[in-house]
């Protein structure tokens, strides 16, 4: 029996297609598929993951500081995706957890790709005119009016990993005009990828299309809000692939319902796993895919190869470096026994 067990935790997606890397894991831990509630968090996620000494951690839940001081076998949690706004990891590293992500590169195609997906569905209104095929309105074809996105303004947000693929896409595959809202990047880098570099009201003011490609963090959330519609152009396309919470939901209903915005992509909804309820399902010029950016074959096996490696470098006593989030838990000292390189252990966590 394997000495090691791994809870793969809310995802349906880990492995999926890629049955030999389930497989390898197994030759080295026991492998359980768990459901917990999105809210469970704490001591309460704790005990339903007692046991565990490594989690394939999706978007859901909450993984909090008492989570981290109550799970105490705890070795390694690794992320199936690239964002961690769930995981505290200032609290993993004070509890000598490591905490792994896939690396952006893994996923960047797939998520780029369906951004500018869900902007052409919108632009083009896809989903609403095959739902007219299949009422049998054909005829009615005529009010289905788009436009085209050569040469247009192009507002990328977030101009890291995927919004630099995004930028690439537009503007050499469309010759659009992208402009690019970015703090932590140099002109010359924005260049590269065919975009300009404009601070966030010009882009807000200017773009036809704006994509989203920001974390979660606390400067980002709802950090598009009535204020950011306001000084939109009338009929802009709202696009965002990167978390929920970065767009507040009532103001993005009001501009929906004024006309500011003529549509909107979303393969992320606030709250979500949302309900066929929810408010922006009554719109037909909004289309929403439920988080399936990185759901190609490609970008999948990449992530469950990145997790799978991280997690048996673990059991090997390595060190899983290029995928660490907090790599100043190898100097606090980790809950794992790893050679370091110089061959000498690091102190216990």
């Amino acid at each position: 029996m394997n000495k090691y067990r791994v809870a793969v935790v809310n995802s349906k997606s880990f492995g999926a297609g890629s049955p030999d890397l389930i497989e390898k894991l197994r030759q080295y831990a026991e492998v359980d598929f768990l459901d917990v509630g999105k809210a469970l968090r704490g001591r309460q996620l704790a005990e339903a993951l007692r046991g565990y000494h490594f989690v394939v951690a999706s978007v859901t839940p909450t993984y909090d500081a008492e989570f981290f001081k109550h799970q105490r076998e705890l070795l390694l949690i690794a992320r199936h995706g690239i964002g961690v706004d769930n995981i505290c990891i200032e609290a993993a590293t004070v509890e000598g957890v490591m905490v792994a992500r896939v690396p952006g590169f893994k996923e960047r195609d797939a998520v780029a790709e369906l951004a500018v997906a869900l902007a052409l569905a919108v632009i083009r209104k896809v989903s609403l005119s095959h739902q007219l095929v299949k009422a049998g309105k054909w005829s009615e074809r005529g009010r289905i009016i788009g436009f085209n996105v050569a040469g247009k303004k192009v507002g990328v947000i977030g101009l890291g990993n995927i919004g630099s693929r995004v930028a690439e896409i537009y503007s050499r595959g469309f010759n659009a005009q992208v402009l690019a809202y970015d703090p932590y990047v140099k002109p010359e880098d924005a260049a590269r990828c065919g975009a300009r570099l404009v601070d966030l009201d010009t882009l807000l003011r200017e773009s036809d299309i704006i994509t989203i490609h920001v974390p979660l963090t606390e400067s980002t959330y709802h950090m598009i809000g009535e204020r950011e519609f306001s000084k939109m152009k009338d009929g802009v396309v709202i696009v965002n692939t990167a978390r929920g919470e970065v767009i507040d939901t009532q103001a993005l209903t009001k501009a929906l319902e004024s006309g500011k915005v003529s549509g909107a992509g979303l393969d992320v909804v606030e709250g979500e796993p949302i309900g066929s309820e929810h408010p922006l399902l009554a719109f037909e010029n909004v289309v929403i895919t439920p988080h399936i950016g990185a759901n190609t074959r490609e970008g999948l096996r990449g992530m469950a190869e990145s997790n799978v490696d991280a997690i048996i470098r673990v059991i090997r006593g390595e060190p899983p470096s290029e995928y660490l989030v907090n790599p100043e838990v190898l100097e606090r000292g980790t809950r794992a026994k790893l050679t370091a390189p110089s061959g000498k252990h690091p102190p216990p966590g």
